[in-house]
């Protein structure tokens, strides 16, 4: 779980960036791991119990909007209490909240395991919820912390790299276990990940901000630091990339319940068809990000990105105009789109959270906020909607990718404009 990457993909950190004094266990790739690690977490609270959904309907005896809602009750938790994830950090330091969110995450895994009734059931997942995503956010932070530019884009890659295998392996998992056994013991494995994962935690993980360079936690400095984000446009647009490009994505993870048995006549065991590219295009995409990261400026990073993203949305709007949804044609542009994806997340992400560097955790906070709350409207509200058509979700994710383009060339007028005009 936590083999060190390869020491190619990422130059010695030291040779870089002074290694802070209170940086004394982990190094780059062990630091990586840990933190993709805490990452999977998400992915794996949603994916895992995707094929188990009708199981969870006959067990319960819940109606497939009940145990969907489940999904939604999760992602508006999580979103919810991910824009404070970073600013409970950036008071009381990155370790300290990281463990306290380990905690909180395995009670609420053990009660959805014990679930007798789906509303139950939702509780615990509001549970698990307000507590995955401390990984992400406080991830981010702790990048920040001890790297600079192309090293942090590097190490930020790497992340994601180690991350993509959790989409890729945990519906496929899922549907084993849901084969094998019931839909309770792919909580009880989460159980069991979440407990190993605090221990090693506990022992290994560092503090990277140190206490003279924390903020207090009281409701005057908290509105002064959400109301300059928030104020600011570019954090508008540039976190508003990140967003709605995964928006893309999440819109067919969401609708795989429904997109493979029912559109490509897949079983519970086959989601691999649609995980697997997916997963493949975010290792792949974030290789080639860490790779060319420190080669050359952000903006082109990201504009590389973009051409996969735009020609894979159009190639699957145009298939699904002119044909049937087939294997493979049907869930080949998700690789292509996830590359992409992952091409632009790192440098889009970096410079949404270099706007405000006195308050990096708030700021990854609010960037992931506006992720996940986007991918709750999409789980609740989109996907129900859309789902019914494999042209419609071509159409939705051709939607979301060209906005996010919008977004990002917005933003680059405006910085021209800034610049030209810094009195505006």
């Amino acid at each position: 779980m936590f083999t060190t990457p390869p020491v190619n993909l990422l130059p010695d950190p030291v040779a870089e960036a002074p290694e802070p004094p209170h940086m004394k266990v982990l190094g780059a790739g062990a630091l990586a791991a840990v933190l993709a690690a805490l990452s999977m977490l998400g992915p794996f609270s949603i994916d895992a119990y995707l094929p188990a959904f009708p199981n969870i309907q006959s067990t319960l005896n819940a109606t497939p909007i009940e145990v969907q809602q489940s999904l939604t009750f999760y992602m508006l938790s999580f979103a919810a209490m991910v824009l404070w994830h970073g600013a409970l950090s950036d008071a009381f330091g990155r370790r300290n909240v990281i463990l306290v969110s380990l905690a909180m995450f395995a009670v609420g895994t053990l009660g959805c395991a014990a679930a007798h009734t789906v509303h139950y059931l939702w509780v615990f997942r509001i549970l698990q919820g307000v507590s995955s995503g401390a990984g992400v956010v406080v991830g981010r932070a702790i990048i920040r912390d001890l790297y600079e530019d192309a090293a942090a884009a590097r190490l930020l890659s790497m992340v994601t790299m180690i991350f993509s295998i959790a989409p890729a392996i945990a519906p496929i998992l899922g549907g084993w276990v849901v084969t094998l056994f019931d839909w309770r013991a792919i909580f009880l494995a989460l159980l069991a990940y979440s407990v190993l994962l605090f221990i090693y935690c506990y022992r290994k993980l560092p503090e990277t901000l140190p206490k003279e360079k924390r903020h207090p936690f009281n409701p005057r400095f908290l509105l002064r630091n959400y109301t300059e984000i928030l104020r600011s446009p570019l954090f508008h647009l540039k976190s508003g990339v990140v967003a709605l490009n995964f928006a893309g994505l999440f819109l067919y993870i969401s609708s795989a319940p429904v997109f493979l048995p029912q559109h490509l006549g897949l079983g519970a065991s086959q989601f691999g068809w649609l995980f697997i590219p997916s997963v493949s295009g975010i290792f792949l995409g974030a290789l080639a990000a860490n790779r060319i990261a420190g080669k050359m400026a952000f903006s082109r990073q990201i504009g590389i990105g973009f051409c996969f993203l735009v020609a894979a949305s159009a190639f699957n709007l145009c298939y699904h105009l002119l044909q049937p949804p087939a294997l493979p044609w049907s869930v080949a542009p998700i690789f292509f789109y996830t590359f992409g994806m992952s091409v632009v997340a790192p440098a889009a992400t970096l410079l949404a959270l270099d706007l405000f560097p006195h308050i990096r955790g708030t700021v990854a906070s609010c960037q992931s906020f506006a992720t996940t709350l986007l991918g709750a409207v999409v789980a609740g509200v989109v996907a129900p909607f859309l789902s019914h058509s494999a042209l419609w979700l071509a159409a939705g994710q051709m939607a979301f990718s060209a906005s996010a383009l919008v977004l990002w060339l917005t933003s680059r007028y405006y910085r021209r404009m800034l610049l030209r005009h810094p009195g505006r």
